[in-house]
């Protein structure tokens, strides 16, 4: 394989990753702009709605909220975004994790 090709391969993983929900014990982090916990239970009841959801974890000791989203299949991050936004909020990934 040469260089470009190499590159290319990381380009696709590397879009793969920070566009989708990966399936595994790591999940994917959401920042939130919700704060109360009728809210937060809001969007982890919205986005249990969506296919493939394992689990759902709220962190309400940090500002902004953050939410963790675990998935059994690839989850379209903008899907996750849109089903949240339908509640009123916002759920903004944060880092995927390192390889």
């Amino acid at each position: 394989m040469d260089y470009i090709q190499s590159i290319n391969i990381k380009s696709i993983i590397m879009s793969l990753i920070s566009e989708h929900i990966i399936p595994g014990p790591h999940g994917r982090v959401f920042g939130t702009d919700a704060t109360e916990q009728k809210e937060l239970d809001c969007i982890k009841k919205r986005i249990f709605e969506l296919d493939g959801i394992k689990d759902v974890k709220l962190n309400t000791a940090v500002f902004p909220r953050e939410i963790t989203v675990y998935t059994t299949k690839l989850i379209s991050v903008e899907d996750l975004e849109i089903q949240v936004k339908t509640t009123g909020f916002h759920a903004i990934p944060k880092d995927s994790f390192d390889l």
